[in-house]
């Protein structure tokens, strides 16, 4: 990666998500049962002025398996940050944001598009923060007839070994 892209890393707020996660939280929504997971995530650096970005979710305490995305995390030319990503369930998002100097990468959705046979969801918002060695995000879904309402929140400590 040329110093360039890494300037372009640095000066938008990816370094501080760069790493690999691993944590818990809780979800509820009005049609569901309430629920808790374990979780990693992973902003993994590539060569280029980007990060991969992966989730894995694990129901608690049984282990199953529950959700995962993937996508990347990237500044755009304007200095924001740009956080896409894809879901088996048919779905892809787009979002863009900021780092304030919190920690806190508060996203606005730019695209929701969802494949003909998807569950019917019609707005996400993402709301990420690092702090330390801490990453803690909430996330808000409207579903259905359910307008938009919290449903996630987790906290994940950086790993620091494989």
């Amino acid at each position: 990666m040329s110093s360039t892209d890494q300037a372009a890393l640095g000066g938008a707020g990816i370094d501080r998500f760069t790493g690999r996660w691993v944590g818990a939280g809780a979800g509820h929504f009005p049609t569901i049962d309430d629920f808790e997971y374990s979780e990693e995530i992973e902003f993994a650096p590539t060569p280029k002025p980007f990060v991969t970005y992966s989730s894995r979710t694990r129901g608690l305490p049984d282990g199953r398996p529950l959700h995962m995305e993937s996508g990347y995390l990237r500044p755009t030319p304007g200095g924001e940050l740009e956080l896409l990503v894809s879901q088996p369930t048919g779905f892809v998002e787009i979002h863009r944001g900021t780092v304030d100097s919190e920690g806190t990468l508060a996203l606005t959705r730019l695209t929701l598009a969802a494949s003909p046979d998807a569950k019917p969801v019609h707005d996400v918002r993402r709301v990420m923060r690092v702090q330390g060695d801490t990453l803690t995000y909430d996330l808000w879904m409207a579903h259905g007839d359910t307008p938009l309402t919290h449903h996630l929140h987790a906290t994940l400590h950086r790993a620091t070994d494989r």
